[in-house]
This record gives C-alpha cells, sequence and structure tokens, in this order.
C-alpha cells in the first residue's frame, strides 16, 4: 500500500493573544520569514571560511484575509490597542498544521500597521504583517 500524507488548507489553525483567525484567503494566507540569516560565512583572502551564528530568532508574519472576515475587525483593535499602551500589548501568535508537523509559535508578537484598503467589483484582500520577538519555527511535512 502506498504512503500517502494530505495537507488540508482549512486544517491549518492561527491564533493572535485569544482570538481564532477566520476568514483568511483563497491561496497564500499565511507567509513566514525569518528576519536574520542563522548561519552567515565569509571567506578570507587565503580561502579559510568562518561562520558567524545569529541568536536573532525574529520572524515576520504575513497574514491574508479576505475584506469581509471579522479577524480584520479584531487586528484593527489589538493593533490600535498596543499603540494606545504605548507598545505593552504584544500578544502570542501561533500558527500550526494540524495534519503535518509544521508548527510557529512566539510568544510577543505585534501588527507593524494596518494594511492597505481597496474596493472594487471583487472581494478584495487585507495583508495583514506582524513582526515577533524571538520565536520557535519548526517547518514539518504532513
Amino acid at each position: 500500500m502506498a504512503d500517502v500524507k494530505t495537507y488540508a488548507s482549512d486544517r491549518v489553525a492561527v491564533t493572535f493573544g485569544a482570538h481564532s483567525v477566520k476568514g483568511m484567503v483563497d491561496g497564500t494566507f499565511v507567509s513566514i520569514e525569518q528576519m536574520a540569516d542563522g548561519i552567515t560565512s565569509q571567506a578570507g583572502a587565503d580561502g579559510e571560511v568562518a561562520r558567524s551564528m545569529s541568536a536573532d530568532k525574529r520572524c515576520k508574519v504575513t497574514i491574508t484575509l479576505q475584506q469581509t472576515s471579522q479577524s480584520n475587525n479584531v487586528f484593527s483593535a489589538l493593533h490600535d490597542a498596543d499603540i494606545a499602551s504605548g507598545g505593552a500589548m504584544p500578544l502570542p501568535l501561533m500558527i500550526k498544521d494540524l495534519r503535518g508537523d509544521t508548527l510557529f509559535m512566539a510568544g510577543a508578537a505585534w501588527i507593524v500597521k494596518k494594511p492597505n484598503s481597496e474596493f472594487g467589483k471583487e472581494v478584495g484582500n487585507r495583508e495583514w504583517v506582524f513582526e515577533t520577538a524571538s520565536a520557535t519555527y519548526t517547518v514539518g511535512g504532513n
């Protein structure tokens, strides 16, 4: 019998603070990017190579919602509250593939700014950009 693996986009859980994010777009709805290279290298004049390890574990996460998603309201309110508090409201951010092994967790995340808004005949998208302090990020399979 063949070993079959299955991915299902509706089984990717995204939470920011206590809010379970809903209304994500059809297509790429989450993007996770480490902000620093984990290892860099440099070659000397004689070809000797030295490596440098970075302790920077920050990440940039982009969550793309349909403009009709109620999560836009929550994100707007949380961003406004963070600014009003003088930056005292970073919240946990978690992304988990429930049918696989990919897991992203950051104890402190914040919304960088509100997304650009466009309006047209079709339902549009809203791209919310988050940055995190130290994050744990495991890229796994299904």
